[in-house]
């Protein structure tokens, strides 16, 4: 584009194939029967369906969760749910490292899209307040932010990654961070849709998983709170 500055040439290229693949994700989605019969079997809640799907759609099965997890950059869904069917069919060894390349790829889809919407999109569309405090945690707090926003389950995927893509935070932090901060979520979560089948209000698994979920809430958001009051000040 004659007149473009040479620096922002990567930069919309790369935001031009977020927004082309995203598309042809949705396309897919669309007009593919596994894949769109596995979309409205995780909109609806119906994890019973889709694993059964998954299951008799054998190695092609987990290509379709892995775009599954793709798809949650615009259709927002419990990745939760995601998590617990690959834990049921493909069990803790498999479903755990998937889970955790799909997730990363979704991370890295959101985090293109930011960085080609920029930080006065990104103002416009999720609050000015909101990304203006983030902004300051990046910048005075380091990774912990970044860590933080993935072991919060209450804090939305796509909003952690879109957030940090506009701020331009550089991508190979974004990109550990996202995989550190997910492990624990996911190895938990997966742990327990192995055992779905045999799990009890008397499986001591069960209570272990609720304790540490509870215990990356009770940590995590005061830590998270008091690391944002001190960015704010310093900044």
């Amino acid at each position: 584009m004659e007149g473009e500055p040479a620096s922002r040439r990567p930069t919309l290229v790369v935001g031009l194939l977020a927004v082309a693949l995203t598309a042809i994700l949705v396309v897919l989605a669309l007009q593919v029967p596994e894949l769109h019969d596995a979309l409205r079997h995780v909109l609806d809640g119906d994890t019973g369906a889709l694993r059964t799907q998954l299951r008799d759609l054998g190695v092609w099965g987990a290509l379709v969760l892995v775009v599954l997890v793709l798809l949650h950059t615009v259709i927002p869904y419990p990745a939760e749910l995601a998590l617990a069917v690959a834990g049921y069919v493909y069990g803790f060894w498999i479903g755990v490292p998937l889970m955790l390349v799909s997730w990363l790829l979704t991370g890295l889809l959101g985090y293109a899209l930011g960085r080609s919407i920029g930080a006065p999109a990104a103002r416009r569309l999720l609050g000015a307040t909101r990304v203006d405090r983030m902004a300051a945690m990046l910048e005075n707090a380091g990774a912990y932010p970044l860590l933080a926003s993935r072991l919060v389950p209450i804090v939305p995927f796509t909003l952690a990654s879109v957030v940090p893509g506009a701020l331009r935070v550089p991508l190979r932090r974004f990109a550990w961070t996202t995989v550190v901060g997910y492990v624990p979520m996911t190895c938990v979560v997966v742990l327990l849709g192995g055992r779905l089948e045999h799990l009890s209000l008397g499986d001591p698994l069960l209570w272990l998983a609720v304790a540490a979920v509870i215990g990356l809430l009770v940590v995590a958001r005061p830590v998270l709170r008091r690391v944002e009051r001190r960015a704010v000040r310093s900044s």
